[in-house]
């Protein structure tokens, strides 16, 4: 029996990554919810394609619905929607959800690249880490995964953290990232319940090299 995963925000770059590397899995029943829908069914003939928004209860109940795992991959009002999530996932009694936030919700970034980062995105990590509280709160099977600074290289070296170990890497490409999403979803005993930094090894600085 295949194992049905929702993916929402599914045109996002690492979603993407994400689908291309699961479309042909036979083992892999994907839900692609997004609001722009243009070239997923292109992309995923075999998956199940819905348009519509996370903050709209109808939509995510629909999408919801009978799924046995939920990877969020979303921008915007990410407590917001994290909440709705949640409340959504409990009542339709889906129990998985992978989540991406990001580095520094927890000030877990020594030296001169926790500096760094707080000048850059402090102000964003606010609304990360209210999700990321949501989340943890909850009586869901949870991965809450960090990424450092994103990429586009064609890479898919990764390396972990535990929420409590500083974070030190400053950058990941979005294909490494979703190459750690994929053994997830492949590995259901993985990181549960867990809050996991995500990235490439032997990348530490003060700043990403791309700045």
């Amino acid at each position: 029996m295949a194992t049905k995963v929702l993916v929402l925000g599914a045109s996002g770059a690492i979603a993407q990554h994400v689908i291309e590397d699961l479309k042909d899995d036979e083992n892999i029943a994907l839900t692609l919810f997004a609001r722009n829908i243009n070239g997923l069914q292109e992309q995923a003939p075999n998956a199940v394609i819905i348009k519509g928004d996370v903050l709209n209860k109808e939509d995510l109940q629909k999408a919801v619905k009978g799924q046995d795992i939920v990877y969020a991959n979303l921008i915007g009002q990410v407590d917001k929607m994290a909440g709705e999530i949640v409340k959504t996932m409990e009542a339709e009694k889906v129990q998985r959800l992978i989540f991406i936030t990001s580095l520094g919700i927890y000030h877990e970034i020594p030296g001169k690249f926790g500096q760094w980062n707080d000048r850059m995105i402090g102000s964003d990590l606010v609304r990360y880490r209210h999700a990321a509280d949501i989340i943890e709160g909850s009586a869901l099977n949870y991965t809450v995964i960090r990424p450092s600074w994103l990429t586009d290289k064609n890479e898919t070296d990764f390396e972990t953290t535990q929420k409590g170990e500083p974070f030190t890497g400053t950058e990941v490409s979005r294909k490494a990232v979703a190459a750690y999403i994929v053994s997830l979803l492949k590995n259901q005993e993985k990181d549960n319940h867990a809050s996991v930094g995500v990235q490439k090894p032997g990348s530490q600085g003060d700043k990403p090299s791309f700045y």
